[in-house]
């Protein structure tokens, strides 16, 4: 498995904890991706032989719920508000700045891996829309002319 070797093991012990269990998919989906940073095709692949399920349905559980990623994600994750406050304050704008800034789109990784941009629908911080949040970092009333101050910070760890 490319970029699983190392976890092949641990994927075995994994899916052994959950031999014989009706439901345990999900279950086994985030722990696989826990052990991994994401769920590679292999990994799937594997899932899906050891219960015994075709890939497809496999792939459609992982791909259905959020919570799974079939891509590695960056080292920083860029979340954006999406909500109605931070919309109407300028969260449009302020997406698209950042996604110029780093050449990706909504879902995407940086080519270097150090960012991932992203988008939740509230952080509970209307009051300073609009909001962005860089990992545990929340930033407040934010601008598109405060984007590359922001990202520097995460570029050059100060």
């Amino acid at each position: 498995m490319e970029n699983c070797c190392c976890g092949e093991s641990k994927l075995s012990g994994i899916l052994a904890r959950y031999q014989g269990q009706d439901g345990a998919l999900i279950k086994a989906l985030q722990d696989a991706q826990g052990l991994y940073g994401y769920l590679p095709e292999e990994v799937l692949a594997r899932i899906a032989d050891y219960f015994d399920h075709p890939y497809s349905q496999v792939y459609g559980v992982a791909t259905f719920y959020a919570q799974f990623r079939l891509k590695p994600r960056g080292e920083n994750l860029i979340r954006v508000c999406t909500g109605t406050v931070c919309h109407i304050m300028g969260g449009p704008q302020v997406l698209a700045k950042i996604s110029e800034e780093l050449n990706i789109s909504l879902g995407e990784t940086t080519e270097d891996n150090k960012f991932t941009l992203g988008s939740a629908v509230c952080f509970g911080a209307c009051s300073q829309a609009p909001v962005i949040m860089v990992n545990d970092d929340i930033y407040g009333r934010v601008t598109p002319e405060r984007i590359a101050a922001i990202l520097a910070r995460y570029c050059t760890g100060v």
